[in-house]
């Protein structure tokens, strides 16, 4: 997919951004040189990690962030702020720096996930618009990383799009595949993400036709014996019966939709054999999770369908990332507000890990030094995104992303993968404030 899309991104944004600028463009202060940061006070509950979602499109829509005419008119037509502020917004084009994590990479609780830096003017525009991506990416892709762990291997495919908005279908498919999906069902995904799509028929193709009968025998003319036959319309152990008859025992699949899947997956498996279908695969939908489906683990289940949950965070909808400015002309500001406390100064972050590759703690530290001992098995965790308002060149690819997840879970320690409540997987340090 291209860079950028050519459509300003300006807009989607908070009223109070630009009357801070207003203000500020007013007084002077608009040209301080200031350091921006994302990062989450905590995990959403019950989780021990989460995956940084939504770089990519974060690059591509700050690089198309302009107010063009249409915008300056809005504004100017409904009194958002004064001509002179519509005259800088006119000449916008971000030219700071943008640092962080890149996409399919572990955070934890403070991890610095973005810095943006540049003037105040340039990066306080920005909160929304980045907050907005980050966090709903991030939200998808944390819990599809943790259905992806618990499928242990069996391929996921992400078919939520009739549970979410129609442009945040397309960022789930895409964050669901950077964490381990096999496909999606979203057409648009693959087009603008080259991300593989599958799907076949819902229940309502098998409603259309007179019999069960008729309707697979439709669906096997037009697909071939390799397709997959939802068979739970009306009863299930009739429906495999029919769907052998008419495809042969070298049909590729029956979907089961609902019920208790497990069981009825023992049973489908156990009836399939018997009719000498032993390389059919047996697919299971129906309100999945990441809990149900480590619950399925042991059962005859070769693919999955997870709609609803992925799409919505599976009860996280969003990481919950803040956008708070920690330096001004080189000096650490932070908010001391009860509850919401943050760290001045601009932070770096690396991770370290024992000789075997398990990771020990997430080290944030000032970027204005001492840095911490870079030591054998330790890796530094941000990256280069953006130089002088442009995009860097080779920005990791979806392929990398994935990658990276699966290196990032391969590194935890055993109790940072299981699914029940606890503390995060590893540990935050902040050693330079610590000791100070």
């Amino acid at each position: 997919m291209a860079a950028t899309t050519g459509l300003s991104t300006a807009l989607l944004t908070d009223h109070y951004e630009l009357t801070m600028l207003s203000a500020a463009l007013a007084d002077g202060t608009a040209q301080r040189r200031c350091a921006f940061e994302v990062f989450a006070r905590r995990l959403p509950d019950g989780r021990r990690y989460g995956v940084v979602g939504g770089t990519r499109r974060v690059v591509a829509a700050i690089a198309d962030f302009r107010f063009g005419p249409a915008e300056v008119e809005h504004l100017r037509a409904t009194g958002v702020v004064d001509e002179d502020t519509l005259r800088w917004l006119a000449d916008y084009r971000f030219g700071g720096d943008v640092d962080g994590y890149p996409e399919g990479e572990l955070y934890f609780p403070g991890s610095p996930v973005l810095t943006v830096t540049g003037t105040f003017a340039d990066a306080v525009v920005l909160e929304t618009l980045v907050l907005s991506i980050l966090n709903h990416d991030s939200a998808v892709l944390s819990a599809a990383a943790r259905m992806a762990s618990a499928a242990n291997g069996r391929p996921i495919i992400e078919m939520g799009s009739r549970r979410t908005h129609e442009a945040a279908a397309v960022a789930s498919a895409r964050a669901a595949h950077i964490a381990g999906f096999d496909t999606t069902s979203n057409l648009e995904a693959g087009r603008s993400w080259g991300i593989p799509t599958a799907g076949t028929c819902a229940h309502a193709f098998t409603l259309l036709h007179d019999s069960e009968k008729e309707a697979f025998e439709a669906q096997v003319a037009a697909l071939g014996v390799g397709t997959t036959l939802l068979v739970d319309t009306y009863d299930i152990t009739r429906g495999i019966e029919t769907a052998v008859s008419v495809a042969g025992p070298r049909l590729g699949a029956i979907r089961i939709d609902s019920g208790d899947v497990g069981v009825l997956a023992r049973q489908a498996r156990e009836q399939l054999d018997a009719l000498g279908a032993t390389g059919t695969r047996i697919v299971v939908s129906g309100d999945l999770d990441e809990y149900a489906i480590a619950a399925l683990r042991a059962e005859p289940v070769d693919a999955y369908g997870v709609g609803t949950s992925v799409v919505t965070g599976s009860g996280s909808p969003t990481a919950g990332m803040v956008y708070k400015l920690v330096e001004v002309d080189g000096r650490p500001v932070a908010k001391r507000s009860s509850h919401k406390e943050s760290r001045g100064g601009r932070k770096l972050a690396l991770r370290r890990h024992k000789p075997t590759g398990t990771a020990l703690e997430e080290v944030v530290y000032l970027a204005s030094g001492p840095a911490p001992e870079l030591g054998e098995h330790d890796r530094l965790l941000q990256v280069p995104l953006l130089r002088g308002g442009d995009p860097v060149d080779d920005l990791p690819t979806l392929g990398d992303s994935r990658a990276r997840v699966r290196q990032g879970l391969v590194s935890l320690p055993w109790e940072g993968l299981k699914l029940s409540a606890g503390e995060p997987a590893i540990p935050t340090v902040h050693p330079a404030q610590e000791q100070a």
